[in-house]
């Protein structure tokens, strides 16, 4: 056993996940800052939601180790693991008729046993959950009925009852409007700020991103292309060299962090004739 450092609440070694004997993520070594958001963020098809399994015991590596903490994260009993550590995944399902209390109450099954039963404090954490996610009025109503959004904000909540100390969020502001992305991230900001709780998650937006996160990790074709603070990954070759978009990076007047600007086909055909004009 290595010795891990108390600063990473996860670490990689030499990780290599595949899916039916096709590796997507190869060899990576990769530490999660304690305390701290980490954004994987990258093409689709880079491996961004394959890496986020493999870090919550959702997909067995084919070589390589996840510690959680200083322990190896195969050698811990799935219970111990879910009482420190949350992971909602892309596109998750439940059986047919479940209400949204009922779901945000599965958060809590890892903290139930032979003489530990339904408490107070399950109960708490239940309703904690379902109002910080503004889910109260939907708490008897089936999933089935719901939006896709407050399908999202409902697994969300579920996650967040769970009461663990590590979140893993893959693409967790699927399906909301622009509104509901904000109150989810802020919700996220404040569990990190307030809690020092770990998150991890997967994100598409890439200036969402750079505002929320503390700890960008850029993946490309299942390997690391680059990884730190928001300010030194965000910059125009990234963009460039990682999702084939010709780019302007610039402060965000209103946050102070990096503004990625794509430059699609109209914008450079209107430059282009404005130059011309001139």
């Amino acid at each position: 056993m290595i010795s891990e450092s108390p600063a990473y609440a996860l670490t990689t070694r030499k990780l290599t996940l595949a899916y039916e004997g096709k590796v997507v993520i190869e060899s990576l070594d990769l530490a999660i800052p304690t305390g701290k958001i980490t954004i994987l963020v990258g093409p689709n098809g880079c491996g961004k939601s394959t890496l986020l399994k493999g870090l919550g015991r959702l997909l067995k590596p084919k070589q390589g180790v996840v510690y959680l903490g200083s322990e190896s994260i195969a050698k811990l009993s799935t219970k111990a693991i879910a009482k420190r550590l949350g992971l909602l995944p892309q596109g998750p399902t439940a059986p047919e008729g479940l209400t949204v209390r009922d779901l945000v109450a599965q958060g809590r099954y890892p903290h139930q046993g032979w003489l530990q039963q339904w408490s107070h404090e399950d109960e708490k954490q239940v309703d904690w959950a379902l109002s910080i996610t503004q889910m109260q009025e939907f708490a008897h109503c089936a999933l089935d009925n719901l939006s896709g959004g407050q399908r999202q904000r409902a697994w969300i909540a579920m996650t967040l009852a769970q009461d663990t100390d590590i979140l893993l969020l893959d693409e967790p502001t699927t399906y909301l409007d622009l509104a509901h992305q904000i109150e989810v991230l802020d919700l996220l900001y404040d569990l990190n700020l307030q809690q020092q709780r770990t998150i991890v998650m997967v994100l598409h937006d890439l200036n969402q991103a750079c505002r929320y996160g503390d700890y960008l990790v850029v993946i490309k074709q299942g390997n690391i292309y680059d990884q730190g603070h928001p300010a030194q990954v965000m910059v125009q070759k990234m963009v460039k060299e990682v999702f084939g978009v010709e780019s302007r990076v610039i402060r965000d007047p209103v946050a102070g962090t990096p503004l990625c600007i794509p430059i699609g086909r109209k914008v450079a055909v209107t430059t282009n004739s404005q130059q011309q004009n001139a």
